[in-house]
């Protein structure tokens, strides 16, 4: 390329250089999370930080807690062999205090995050892949296969989450479960519920897309029908997935706790379940004894308002009519700067305007046609 169709740069200024350096896309800034983190400004941004700082925070209690719960989620006796008090007040020993049952409230809530992070990825991954897979092909296809598809999806879509688990889990494991059976009754039951939102989501996106020219160009060279289907639609009908996703994952938190509290839940020798703890914990308060249940409780809260808070972010930083924008002077530095070069910002020069028509006057001062005298500036013109 020649020095002349080259971009004109001004000596010793680097903000273009910069601003290509910054706009670089890597791996994981082609991530929807950190894409989208990238462009949010404002209180989008903070609520996206504050959402996923939430989700980040039990994800690692998740990962780490046998490092972090000083006893077992069923452990009812201490090392040396005496049982925990029941219904004690937060101490050193305690530091949440016990349960009636004799549990520590701590390690039960620290264990109960481990479960509620293993229902929401057994319920999402399950959802999410047969969703997908079922919209792609009645989206492409249409036909009867796709008047099938969309009767089935309406009418398991009315079914309520949570009446839905509550069969789940009996028919399962007889009302009472085991971890990996109160899991997937919680998680099965999201997978059926909520088939119907992908499905729907990635149908619309893939009828609106089949007929484009890219997709032509793909049937005209051959390309078999797989790869029309994987390579070029699902990657362009993809873009409100993770708001979807965010969604279902506060749902399968809710109604992993819902089946706990109404006792159809995980037994609490099994696995540490934060919804069957509010329900031991239900008598407890009445009592004045607070400690078994608003730990659990705000832990509940707590993550159900990090995932919400990241899909209502994504969900504004999708849509560009209310995703807030950065201004000029954020995005390539103060406008003043980028239409005047600052080497040449100088007190030493006389611009003259001058209009259409003018002619010399005796004292050297220029004249228009009409007898107006042209105006002068000094200074910075800027």
């Amino acid at each position: 390329m020649t020095e002349a169709n080259s971009t004109p740069t001004v000596p010793g200024d680097d903000r273009l250089a910069e601003l290509r350096q910054k706009n670089r896309q890597t791996f994981l800034s082609k991530l929807p999370v950190i894409k989208q983190l990238k462009i949010a400004v404002g209180w989008q941004k903070g609520m996206l930080v504050t959402g996923l700082v939430l989700c980040g925070f039990f994800l690692l209690v998740a990962i780490f807690a046998p490092l972090i719960a000083p006893y077992g989620y069923a452990q009812i006796k201490g090392a040396d062999g005496q049982a925990f008090p029941t219904q004690q007040a937060p101490s050193a020993e305690h530091i949440w205090g016990t349960t009636v049952g004799g549990f520590d409230v701590f390690s039960r809530t620290v264990w109960g995050a481990r479960t509620a992070v293993i229902a929401i990825v057994i319920a999402v991954l399950c959802s999410i892949f047969i969703g997908v897979i079922l919209g792609l092909v009645s989206g492409y296809f249409g036909g009867w296969v796709d008047r099938v598809l969309v009767v089935v999806a309406d009418a398991v879509y009315s079914f309520p989450s949570l009446l839905l688990a509550i069969l789940m889990a009996i028919m399962i494991s007889g009302g009472q479960s085991s971890l990996w059976g109160g899991i997937f009754a919680s998680g099965l039951s999201i997978t059926v519920v909520y088939i119907p939102q992908y499905f729907r989501t990635i149908r619309a996106e893939v009828i609106r897309m089949k007929e484009s020219a890219f997709i032509d160009s793909a049937r005209v060279i051959g390309a078999p029908t797989w790869r029309i289907l994987t390579k070029h639609l699902l990657k362009n009908s993809t873009r409100t997935l993770p708001v979807i996703l965010t969604l279902n994952s506060s749902e399968a938190i809710l109604t992993l706790a819902g089946l706990g509290f109404l006792g159809f839940g995980i037994e609490p020798t099994a696995a540490a379940e934060w919804g069957y703890d509010l329900n031991r914990s239900v008598s407890d308060v009445t009592a004045g004894i607070w400690w078994t249940a608003v730990f659990p409780g705000v832990a509940i809260v707590l993550i159900v308002l990090g995932i919400t808070l990241v899909g209502e972010s994504l969900n504004d930083l999708s849509d560009p009519r209310l995703r807030a924008r950065k201004s000029a002077g954020e995005v390539i530095g103060s406008i003043e700067d980028t239409s005047v070069d600052p080497s040449t910002q100088k007190d030493a020069a006389e611009v003259v305007f001058t209009g259409p028509s003018t002619e010399k006057k005796a004292d050297g001062t220029d004249q228009d046609a009409e007898g107006g005298v042209a105006a002068t500036s000094k200074g910075n013109e800027s």
